[in-house]
């Protein structure tokens, strides 16, 4: 089997991985923890599942990453940037720019700071606001997998 494959192979893996667990985050752990009874319990049961999950998909927008971006070179398919039939190749390129920006960044300087300061003053608000932003990103997302999906397979919409 040729080392591409493999890549290919690495990189939908890691897109599962990944977009998989934002949708188990987003539709089944926020809106389980926004039942919970006490601020605190919130504010724990979602650090610790969110917190666990965290490293996992470090690990595999690296290997998205790292596989897509040999996938782009051995085939040399750089120019596809330039054609809009592959507007999916920007999509994927964004996708992961903005999650690899909050999982490095944001989230570690930023965000958990913020988290634990709105959901001790208001925490419905807090987890309300939280669950429409990941809402958004698994959207964006799913829009994404489908038009490389279809797109790596021939299917253009435009």
């Amino acid at each position: 089997m040729e080392v591409i494959t493999w890549a290919r192979i690495i990189h939908v893996l890691a897109v599962v991985i990944w977009i998989g667990g934002v949708a188990m985050v987003t539709m089944v752990i926020i809106p389980a923890v926004k039942k919970l009874n006490s601020k605190e319990d919130k504010i724990d049961t979602f650090e610790r599942i969110e917190g666990k999950f965290a490293n996992i998909a470090k690990v595999a927008t690296i290997l998205t990453a790292l596989s897509g971006f040999y996938i782009l070179h051995e085939m040399n398919a750089w120019n596809r940037y330039l054609d809009p039939r592959f507007w999916w190749i920007h999509a994927m390129t964004i996708i992961w720019l903005i999650f690899t920006v909050i999982l490095f960044i944001l989230e570690p300087l930023l965000l958990h700071r913020l988290f634990r300061k709105y959901t001790q003053r208001n925490p419905e608000k807090t987890f309300r606001i939280m669950h429409r932003a990941h809402w958004v990103l698994l959207i964006l997302s799913f829009i994404t997998i489908i038009g490389a999906t279809a797109g790596s397979h021939g299917l253009y919409f435009f």
